[in-house]
């Protein structure tokens, strides 16, 4: 299962497929269920042993999902995501990945606030 897949599959729950690229139209009549994502994390980050910034951080979501969250996982996700910039500036890479995968949540069905995914 690729990273963005974990990620989707553990916020909500694992029936959920992760979208790589653009999503594709509701089929009509299908429900379509929705996340409240950042109330879900926030549930997960007040039970956590340590005090992680998933707002701001890819690191610290990714801790959250106990998920790997090594430079070479996030490396891994860019290129899930189509990340074109320099891998070595991480900075710049982790703001890009946590905004691409607040976007990816919200296209899967969650609820993101837009100041997550802008």
């Amino acid at each position: 299962m690729s990273i963005l897949g974990k990620i989707v599959s553990s916020i909500f729950g694992g029936s959920t497929k992760a979208e790589a690229a653009t999503p594709a139209a509701a089929t009509p009549g299908s429900p379509i269920s929705t996340v409240d994502v950042t109330a879900k994390l926030d549930k997960l980050a007040e039970e956590a042993s340590e005090n992680l910034d998933w707002r701001r951080s890819i690191v610290d979501l990714m801790k959250l999902l106990d998920l790997d969250s090594s430079l070479s996982a996030r490396r891994e996700l860019a290129g899930e995501l189509n990340y074109t910039g320099d891998t070595k500036d991480t900075a710049t890479m982790n703001v890009w990945l946590h905004k691409q995968v607040m976007t990816k949540l919200a296209q899967n069905g969650g609820v993101v606030p837009a100041e997550l995914r802008d």
